[in-house]
């Protein structure tokens, strides 16, 4: 009866109201199901779902769950389940479905997304995937494999629709309509030349508007952007986002292509990128949702430890003016308001100035005009507070001077907490660090350290 009214509700939604996560009430059916070795009933269930919503769910049960899941559902296993799935999941799930079925459904995948699951496996599952994947297979896979991490060689489809400078639209219609060797989705046709280096390229929508007899080489993009098979995948997104590209030709070093790259590849890099620096920036791992917790501690435990040594360098600056802490209890009271304020104005900048480096949009040719942008906006932000603190403090304390230092060293901590989000990130890029990963450490130290020195400073020279 239970599952009945799950169902009603689900069909009973509007359009407006359809969304497309896997619904909590299908996971609870799903499991409901598997506490009682309801086989059927599981299958029954699992038949009508997309192999990223079976991913889904994989990625968010028990390992014991997912092994009694998986046996359920072997015979009928989706490869495309494997691409979806989390990283660390994987390895798991490969070692339940076993080497041999394992190497069979990786076989079936585009080569991207065969060589994508299989670098993602721990060592001792690539081997031995590997060696039960056919010969020739398992040559264009390792062949991918070869190429650096997140590079475009990786990414790369080895399969693409290439002709030849003096074909017509016809031939490459015939063509198309002939070849059992296509790749499952293409956008365009590349025209190479007699050395197999992209010359041009045609829209497969062009194509087919134009007469049989018109030449290939007539209708041509002759303006094409190729990518270099050991470019990085942030590069690759770049040129794809800047471009408004639906594909791109992937060129080796001698420039003849070896393979194409297509918009799907990108968005999916995209995501991956952007969530990648979002964890840098917190000193986290994607992993660290699945890993034990023991596994989980260790990842971030470095990340405190460096947060440990600056929150001790700050404590020496305040320990430098116990005495007028001491004389002057206020200063204890208003000084966390001074370091709590930098940091927000300091963390709004870097954030702008990460985000901007990752896309390309900040870049030495205009980081003077950026800097001194955000310099101002943080100053016009720090007169205003400081107008704002300045008086609550006066009301509060009835002292003017008081009241001066504190409004003072906000206005100041502002400034500077802005310039140092900015020129940060600028630093670390011009030295070779990725600036999501250690910009968050840097700031944090320079905005508690400035700001406790220039209120704690201020106070001490103007009030004792």
């Amino acid at each position: 009866m239970e599952k009945v009214t799950v169902e009603q509700d689900m069909h009973a939604l509007t359009p407006q109201e359809e969304t497309y996560e896997l619904k909590k009430d299908k996971v609870e059916i799903i499991l409901q199901a598997l506490d009682v070795a309801d086989v059927s009933g599981v299958r029954e269930h699992v038949e009508d779902m997309h192999a990223a919503d079976v991913a889904e769910f994989l990625n968010v049960i028990s390992n014991n769950q997912r092994r009694e899941f998986i046996e359920i559902i072997r015979d009928d296993f989706d490869p495309e389940i494997l691409v979806e799935l989390d990283p660390d999941i994987k390895d798991n799930v490969v070692e339940v479905l076993g080497a041999e079925q394992s190497a069979e459904a990786i076989a079936t995948l585009e080569h991207d997304d065969a060589v994508q699951v299989i670098e993602d496996l721990e060592q001792s599952n690539q081997d031995e995937i590997l060696e039960a994947i056919p010969q020739e297979q398992r040559d264009t896979i390792e062949e991918g494999l070869s190429y650096p991490e997140e590079s475009a060689g990786r990414l790369m489809h080895t399969k693409y629709v290439a002709a030849g400078e003096n074909w017509d639209v016809g031939s490459a219609i015939d063509y198309l309509r002939s070849s059992d060797d296509l790749p499952e989705v293409f956008y365009s046709i590349f025209v190479v030349d007699k050395e197999s280096v992209p010359v041009g390229s045609v829209l497969i929508s062009k194509a087919i508007r134009n007469n049989r007899d018109v030449k290939i080489k007539d209708i041509m993009e002759d303006k094409i952007y190729t990518i270099k098979d050991q470019m990085d995948q942030e590069e690759v997104a770049y040129t794809f986002r800047k471009y408004a590209l639906a594909s791109a030709p992937v060129v080796n070093g001698d420039g003849k292509m070896v393979g194409v790259i297509t918009i799907d590849d990108v968005v999916d890099i995209m995501k991956e990128e952007a969530e990648e620096d979002i964890l840098h920036l917190g000193g986290v791992k994607e992993a660290d949702l699945y890993a034990a917790f023991v596994e989980t501690s260790m990842h971030r435990f470095p990340w405190l430890l460096v947060n440990l040594v600056t929150a001790i360098a700050a404590s020496a600056v305040i320990a430098m003016f116990a005495a007028s802490i001491e004389q002057l209890v206020a200063l204890a009271v208003l000084m966390p308001i001074v370091a709590s304020m930098s940091g927000n104005a300091g963390t709004q900048t870097l954030t702008i100035a990460v985000r901007s480096i990752a896309t390309k949009e900040l870049t030495e040719t205009n980081a003077k005009r950026i800097v001194i942008k955000e310099v101002l906006a943080s100053a016009v932000n720090g007169l205003l507070f400081a107008g704002i603190v300045g008086l609550v403090s006066y009301f509060y304390y009835d002292d003017l001077y008081l009241s001066l230092v504190f409004a003072f060293s906000i206005a100041a901590a502002l400034i500077l907490a802005a310039l140092s989000g900015a020129l940060v990130p600028l630093g670390l890029v011009r030295m070779g660090v990725d600036p999501a990963i250690a910009s968050g450490v840097f700031l944090t130290t320079i905005t508690d350290i400035s700001s406790f020195f220039i209120f704690l400073g201020l106070a001490s020279i103007w009030l004792l």
